[in-house]
Formats: C-alpha cells, sequence, structure tokens
C-alpha cells in the first residue's frame, strides 16, 4: 500500500462527567446541534468508530464510570493516541456538579448512583469524584449543572460546539443575587448593587428588570449613566484582546442583591449593545430562571 496523504481532522467530543450530572442531557443537545451521538461506548471500540474516513458528520461520544472498560488513564492515553495518529479534533466535553447537588436529584429521582450499590450515596459520589478527576483536568471545557437548568446546557454547547464556523468571540452574559452566590462560570463581575434599589419601591417591588417601570427606575438614577458608559468602555476593548488570545467564549456576570431588578436592566441593556456591535450574545438572568440566545 502506497503511503496516503494525511485525513483531514473530523471533530469528535468525548462526554464524560459525574453520574447524574446531565451527560444525557448534554448528548441529546448535541444531538440537536447536528451531532452523531453514541453512549455508554466501551473504550475499546472507540478507535474503531473513529476511523479516517469514516466520520462523516460531527460526533459526540459518552464515555463514563458506566463503560466495560473504564479508566481515567487508558481513556485519555487511547484519546492522544488517536488524535496523534488518526488527526481527529477530539475534544472533551466534562459535566460537573455540587456533591449536594447530586445527592438531592438522586434521592428525589430514587435513582441508584452506579458505585453506590454497598455504600453510603455521598461515599459513590465522591469515589467517582476522585476516579474522573484527571478528566476534568483535561477537558476541553466543563460545564457546572448544579444551578444551571438544562434548557442553558444546550445554549451553552451551541456556543462551544456549534458546526457552523466558529464565530471570533461568543459571549454569555447572566444577571444574578450575590444571595444566592457568584457564577462559577464568570470571567468577568461588575457589581450593581450601588444603584436605587427598586425592591423598595412598593409598586416596583413585584415586577423584575425587564419591566419598562423597573427600567426607567434604575435609568433614573443619577449614576447609572456614568456606569453603563464606563462598563462599555471597559469591555468593548477587551474583546477582541480577549479574541487575539485565542479566547472563544466570555461570561459577563452582572449582580445586585436579589437578582432581580437592577442586574436585569444592566444585563439586557448590556446584552442588546454587545449585539448591536455584531457578536453573537447568549442571554440569562439566573434568578428569574428565563433566559434567551440571539
Amino acid at each position: 500500500m502506497t503511503a496516503a496523504e494525511p485525513p483531514t481532522a473530523s471533530k469528535v467530543v468525548v462526554v464524560t462527567g459525574l453520574s447524574g450530572a446531565g451527560k444525557t442531557v448534554a448528548l441529546k443537545a448535541l444531538e440537536d446541534l447536528g451531532y452523531e451521538t453514541v453512549d455508554n461506548l466501551p473504550l475499546s471500540l472507540l478507535g474503531s468508530l473513529v476511523r479516517p474516513g469514516e466520520v462523516t458528520r460531527p460526533l459526540a461520544i459518552g464515555i463514563d464510570i458506566r463503560t466495560r472498560d473504564f479508566g481515567a488513564t487508558s481513556m485519555l492515553a487511547e484519546m492522544d493516541r488517536l488524535m496523534h495518529e488518526r488527526r481527529l479534533e477530539l475534544r472533551l466535553l466534562f459535566i460537573d456538579c455540587d456533591d449536594e447537588v447530586l445527592c438531592r436529584r438522586y434521592t428525589e429521582t430514587r435513582h441508584r448512583h452506579p458505585l453506590a450499590a454497598d455504600r453510603p450515596l455521598i461515599d459513590g459520589i465522591r469515589h467517582e469524584r476522585r476516579l474522573v478527576s484527571p478528566l476534568k483536568d483535561r477537558a476541553f471545557v466543563t460545564v457546572d449543572t448544579s444551578t444551571l437548568p438544562p434548557g442553558h446546557l444546550k445554549n451553552l454547547l451551541r456556543l462551544h460546539f456549534a458546526t457552523e464556523i466558529q464565530r471570533p468571540l461568543l459571549l454569555f452574559v447572566t444577571s444574578f443575587s450575590y444571595r444566592q452566590g457568584l457564577p462559577r462560570e464568570a470571567d468577568l463581575v461588575f457589581d450593581s448593587r450601588f444603584l436605587d434599589n427598586p425592591h423598595y419601591v412598593d409598586t416596583l417591588r413585584p415586577l423584575t428588570g425587564r419591566d419598562p417601570r423597573v427600567v426607567a427606575h434604575v435609568e433614573g438614577d443619577p449614576g447609572f449613566a456614568q456606569f453603563f458608559a464606563s462598563l462599555t468602555d471597559l469591555i468593548g476593548p477587551l474583546l477582541p484582546r480577549f479574541t487575539a488570545e485565542g479566547k472563544s467564549y466570555l461570561t459577563i456576570a452582572i449582580g445586585c442583591t436579589g437578582g432581580r431588578h437592577r442586574s436585569v436592566v444592566i444585563a439586557e441593556k448590556l446584552a442588546e449593545w454587545l449585539r448591536q456591535k455584531g457578536h453573537s450574545v447568549a442571554l440569562r438572568h439566573r434568578e428569574l430562571e428565563e433566559g434567551d440566545v440571539n
């Protein structure tokens, strides 16, 4: 056989992570994005599935501790071999979640954790976390689903793994409540708690920052205009620098006390400003549990 020109790289995403964190939901989301999906694939069959020339569309493969011959070290070694020998564009997606949230999910669904057959649930979860920790360290993307609604997981995966031509920089703007903690995925965090709080206005308290009356109240604060101008003056020049450094995804978080009024107004206004600048923006209001992608 004569030597042939190496094939061009094929796009393959290996999906792994903690049991109960949302790997099945992630695979379904990738399927909706145009990926062919295979779940619970034995590691020994990975090479057969991704032969050069046979991956005709993007492929997403689920491998985790349920797999018959699973091992983090052997899995990483096989992935490295395939990337080197077959020129695969192979990326590892790790789905993570807090131990306490996982315990609650298993308790609510009454499902059995795969490593907790003869031990307490929390021990099984912690044991699995130790087993898969090398995979998290090598992941191309780690998504923590502890506070992430399933619908927003698809938005995140679309931004990272969309099959269309990659855009320069994809942005995710989120409002949040400081009482509930900082968003873990945030790259840039801005505090709006210095603005006048609509919560203390009886007629505005039941409303959200998407209501025109709340918007008018927040924008009527004497410090709002200068703050927003400074915010855009800061963020604008940073975006091309992030792009130049190879970053493809940036999360900007705006916080206030309750996450329902001031931060929502600013997040909405910032997302619109970024869209007008030609960026693709995903918008989420964490404490309102609603979002959209445009």
